[in-house]
């Protein structure tokens, strides 16, 4: 399905109409903040996320929609404050993207993405007068895993990296034997520490390698449910329940999973 340009405008100008609306008539949205709105975006990108995972077109759409609305929300209330409204928030959007493009904008060249990454962080340290720290910019509030790769990309996009990522793999054996030294003094404390040290290290390798580390924990965990859930499945078939099998019993049934 393609619209023109105007058609896309017509239909976000309808939207922004139907808001204006639901913020005088309806009890709910009238009361909305941007507080009591936070829960719900996070919610919805979560799903827009899940949506992305399985590829599914329909509800990518859906959930576009949703998140969508919630930045339109997020605009209308700035409006109503006298703070800004979507044209600020379109405006100044559009400047950043023209400044951190350079080689598209400008008359900077570069070779490849890597370079597009460096350029973009070096640029974005330029907009605050080069007082903002290099990894002020990953939000606190990110997923564990999802933060480690952000750190990891923006230090290394400054030039703290490895020079060869084969290097990457003496750090992880070294995190695995410090995680190995720990575990035998069973000091919770320090293993739950070089445990870090080690997911950290993991991520370190996922990022050089040119894997998303959250994608591929994300593929493990479907890969996991998909084969318990055989497993289980397989029970029920029996009368029994998973509790009253050995573990020698439910490996018969995940092997088979595995090859399904």
């Amino acid at each position: 399905m393609k619209h023109t340009r105007e058609e896309k405008m017509e239909a976000i100008g309808r939207v922004m109409d139907t808001l204006d609306v639901l913020r005088v008539k309806c009890p709910w949205d009238a009361k909305q903040t941007n507080e009591s709105l936070r829960p719900n975006t996070i919610e919805e990108t979560f799903e827009l996320a899940e949506a992305l995972s399985n590829d599914d077109t329909s509800n990518i759409s859906k959930e576009l929609g949703d998140v969508l609305l919630h930045i339109l929300f997020y605009a209308k209330i700035g409006e109503e404050k006298g703070e800004f409204d979507i044209a600020d928030v379109a405006d100044k959007l559009n400047g950043k993207l023209i400044f951190r493009h350079p080689h598209v904008f400008g008359d900077v060249s570069v070779k490849d993405s890597h370079e597009v990454e460096q350029n973009w962080e070096q640029l974005k340290l330029k907009e605050k007068d080069g007082n903002k720290r290099v990894l002020a910019g990953v939000p606190t509030a990110l997923p564990a895993l999802i933060k480690a790769d952000r750190i990891q990309e923006k230090a290394a996009n400054v030039g703290f990296d490895w020079e060869k990522r084969e290097d990457v793999w003496h750090k992880v054996k070294e995190e695995v034997a410090e995680v190995d030294a720990e575990i035998s003094t069973m000091n919770q404390e320090r293993i739950e520490d070089e445990l870090g040290d080690l997911l950290f290290s993991i991520v370190n390798v996922a990022r050089l390698y040119g894997v998303n580390p959250e994608n591929a924990l994300e593929k493990t965990n479907k890969k996991f449910i998909k084969r318990f859930n055989y497993i289980e499945d397989k029970a029920k078939e029996e009368g029994r329940k998973l509790n009253e099998m050995t573990l020698d019993e439910m490996d018969v049934y995940w092997n088979e999973a595995k090859k399904l």
